[in-house]
């Protein structure tokens, strides 16, 4: 047992001489720069009237902790017991303060960093980002202009209400339209080459084409793809209308696909539109930009068209 503490001692005793001496320099040090700090106070050099009392709070809560701390310290050294000693509780208050004082210091940091920075660097001009903030004249102002404003277009409004129609609904002109300007226009017209690629590969003719020269098993079907999709679309519709005892609208969605299906509309398509295999070969197929401006521009002059004069 003897031998055991004789080597422990032996282990432990260099280590503990040597924290002895850094601390014995540490305590120099801050005994010279406190000394130094209280001649520039002394002086004058240095104002404490204007600091913040919290942080005033806090400096002397943590010199009664580190009092406190070190008489601990020293009845241990002594060999004294530290059992219900008054210090004990003192330093579990003092720890308890500090730890629930820290959001208050959290929420003035940038207050202590703008002092400190003025106190290091000097006064700020009238351009430093530091020195913005409110006027509450400047809001006072602005809100009464506000409120003029606001009755002025309330009057306004009122005069546009009494002349319009009451009850009548006016929809928004508003659209929501797909924002492609992060987009240029080499990934636009790959875009637009890749869904004419996709639509000519999807065609009648070239699902004959690949039906004739590969090796797979040829499907024979009364229908096409897309009128047995659509027959599919339809049954799917009349078993939800009857299941919920409600019909359906037809939308013009499904009005253009069931007349795109039809005998006529798909032999024409299939006899006169070839631009869409030009895909396949490295252009645009006639589904690009030009065909979308043609449609534009028939539709355009229909809507002219259409309009008819009324006798009365």
């Amino acid at each position: 047992m003897v031998q055991a503490v004789d080597e422990v001692i032996s282990r432990d005793l260099p280590q503990a001489i040597q924290l002895l001496r850094e601390m014995n320099e540490n305590v120099l040090q801050v005994i010279q720069l406190v000394d130094n700090m209280l001649e520039r106070v002394k002086k004058g050099e240095v104002s404490t009237d204007k600091g913040l009392s919290f942080l005033e709070m806090k400096y002397h809560m943590l010199l009664s902790y580190l009092i406190n701390l070190m008489y601990v310290v020293l009845r241990k050294c002594s060999g004294e017991a530290i059992e219900r000693d008054p210090a004990i509780d003192r330093l579990v208050e003092l720890r308890t303060i500090l730890e629930k004082s820290r959001p208050i210091e959290n929420k003035l940091k940038y207050q202590i960093d703008k002092l400190v920075k003025t106190a290091a660097t000097g006064p700020t001009g009238e351009t430093d980002p530091t020195n913005f903030r409110a006027n509450p004249a400047n809001m006072i102002s602005n809100l009464n202009d506000s409120e003029e404003s606001d009755s002025e277009s309330d009057e306004k409004a009122g005069d546009k209400q009494e002349k319009t129609k009451k009850g009548v609904y006016v929809p928004p002109k508003l659209a929501a339209v797909y924002y492609d300007g992060d987009e240029s226009r080499a990934e636009k017209q790959q875009r637009l080459l890749e869904r004419a690629r996709k639509r000519a590969l999807g065609s009648s003719v070239m699902q004959e084409l690949q039906e004739e020269y590969f090796d797979r098993p040829t499907e024979v079907s009364q229908a096409d793809v897309a009128r047995a999709t659509l027959v599919q679309q339809r049954r799917h519709k009349e078993e939800y209308e009857e299941n919920y005892f409600t019909r359906l609208p037809i939308t013009k969605q499904e009005r253009h696909k069931a007349r795109k299906i039809t005998t006529l509309g798909t032999l024409g398509d299939e006899l006169t539109r070839f631009g869409d295999l030009r895909a396949l070969e490295g252009g645009a197929g006639s589904s690009g930009p030009s065909g979308a401006s043609k449609k534009r521009k028939l539709s355009k002059g229909k809507k002219k068209g259409s309009k008819k004069r009324r006798f009365h």
